[in-house]
């Protein structure tokens, strides 16, 4: 098999790595989990050279299921997750666990830049808000609280070029991650050094900005000797997961969107001109000359992941008798119970909420909870409260001045009938799958394809390898009684973020 393309995924709880035909077609895939730490409340971490051993791991896992030779695979694409701030010395020395998308321990900084400079400077230059989960406020952390890491801290790194770097010995920075940082240019694609002067950041730390389907390096000898790749292979810069997402289910053009099934949920717009919102995310997709205008939410799929570790020893239990997974057995059991679980409203603010609330203390909340209630009305509560926080996301949207009709929805949580159909219904929209688990890794792999040459370019690429598996009808009926049902989940917020602010006196006692 000739012109094979690998695709690597940094996700937040795993690794994937898959190899592919440049007809979309998997050869094989392969995957390993890592850790989360969370050392204190608003910390969540992880350790980058424990993302590289997994990347290792998977990609011998995956050459050795595929039985192909390593000098078939044409190019090598990244995509990871956003928000990282790995911070590496001149040797490529990790110097201390990355603060991840999670994590708000900036947030006093951000208060800080807020009152001395203002919100609305620093979003005229870099179109998203002021909030701690992005990586600048964590470089400013640093300063401030790990001078030693910042004093020798070479180039921060984003987790799909740090994994490059591991490949390649080249520190780069792709286009499309450049959103983590409110002194990267939006309009230009660059970054800008008055707003660095401003905020008192070295702009030397942060690398040189490169296209995310350009060649960045080769995988070299001591790589190569890892992960079972051939020295030399390409390697092309890569870019954010949720964009990579959005290519892998051909979202290309303006209008078209992903809806986000991983760990995160959310949703990805493609546009073609600059439209910031304050209360949403704007990137640039992987796409040269688009944008992403997303609603990114921590409630996804990790919601039914720490459901399922949390309460379904007996779905698990029962898995191998009924031939269904526990996930399967999930939907199977929230399905019996009606539209709106019986009274229960669920928040899945699960680390705070982002987009569009931005609220860093935001906390996940049952309500209705009563004697009639079963694990099953978790379940499905659970699932409807990530329904609505994408339709939240899709409103604001709206009334941003950006129509969506159709969503393209990738991920795990794509592969639940069970789920999408709920989405559907939820959100008033036609939802598509095309691929689900898959849909990263070979948006990742595409990118490499177009810097290779294999492809042509994007159209030819998502022509090719993208298909069609199923589709999603919202049930009018459905619709207009979760619309009812979302005012509650609105209102929830609305009068229970007071107390959601107010200092744990428990944890306040421990301080003293």
């Amino acid at each position: 098999m000739n012109n094979l393309l690998l695709g690597i995924d940094v996700g937040t709880s795993a690794c994937k790595v898959a190899l592919f035909t440049p007809d979309g077609h998997v050869v094989a895939q392969g995957s390993r989990e890592y850790n989360i730490y969370y050392p204190q409340p608003g910390f969540v971490e992880q350790n980058p050279d424990e993302w590289w051993e997994a990347v290792c791991y998977a990609i011998r896992s995956t050459m050795s299921a595929s039985n192909v030779d390593p000098s078939d695979i044409s190019g090598i694409g990244i995509d990871g997750q956003g928000w990282s701030a790995i911070a590496v010395d001149k040797t490529g020395k990790v110097l201390c666990n990355s603060p991840i998308w999670m994590d708000t321990r900036a947030q006093s900084i951000c208060d800080e830049w807020k009152l001395r400079i203002g919100e609305e400077r620093i979003f005229e230059v870099c179109g998203n808000p002021l909030q701690a989960a992005y990586t600048l406020p964590k470089i400013a952390w640093y300063k401030k609280n790990l001078p030693e890491v910042y004093a020798n801290t070479y180039k921060i790194l984003q987790s799909n070029s740090f994994i490059g770097y591991k490949l390649t010995g080249m520190m780069t920075q792709d286009i499309s991650q450049g959103y983590a940082y409110q002194c990267f240019d939006m309009r230009k694609g660059c970054w800008d050094e008055a707003t660095c002067d401003l905020l008192d950041i070295d702009i030397n730390m942060l690398p040189d900005i490169s296209p995310c389907h350009h060649v960045i390096g080769k995988v070299t000898s001591a790589a190569a000797s890892l992960t079972g790749l051939v020295e030399g292979t390409p390697v092309v810069a890569g870019g954010l997961d949720a964009a990579c997402g959005a290519l892998g289910v051909g979202v290309i053009h303006a209008g078209e969107t992903q809806e986000q099934g991983g760990q995160a949920g959310g949703m990805s717009i493609c546009i073609d001109d600059y439209h910031a919102d304050p209360r949403l995310i704007l990137s640039y997709h992987v796409v040269p000359d688009m944008w992403l205008l997303q609603g990114g939410t921590v409630g996804g799929g990790g919601v039914v992941r720490w459901m399922e570790q949390e309460f379904c020893a007996k779905e698990r239990h029962d898995s191998s008798r009924l031939g269904m997974n526990s996930m399967a057995i999930m939907d199977a059991e929230a399905a019996e119970i009606p539209v709106g679980s019986d009274g229960m409203v669920f928040l899945p603010y699960m680390a705070g909420e982002r987009s569009p609330i931005w609220d860093a203390k935001a906390k996940g909340v049952y309500y209705g909870i009563d004697y009639s209630k079963t694990r099953a009305h978790f379940f499905r509560s659970g699932m409807e409260g990530v329904a609505f926080s994408l339709k939240d996301n899709l409103d604001t949207a709206r009334k941003a001045g950006v129509e969506v009709s159709v969503l393209y929805a990738m991920g795990g949580a794509a592969n639940s009938n069970f789920w999408t159909q709920m989405k559907s219904d939820v959100t008033g929209k036609k939802i598509i799958v095309r691929a689900s688990d898959t849909a990263t890794t070979l948006g990742a792999a595409i990118l490499a394809g177009v810097g290779t040459g294999v492809y042509s370019g994007f159209e030819d690429a998502v022509t090719r390898t993208v298909n069609f598996r199923r589709e999603h009808i919202p049930d009018r009926q459905k619709h207009n009684q979760y619309q009812a049902i979302f005012k509650t989940y609105k209102d929830l917020y609305t009068n229970l973020s007071g107390m959601m602010h107010q200092e744990n006196p428990e944890h306040s006692m421990n301080e003293k």
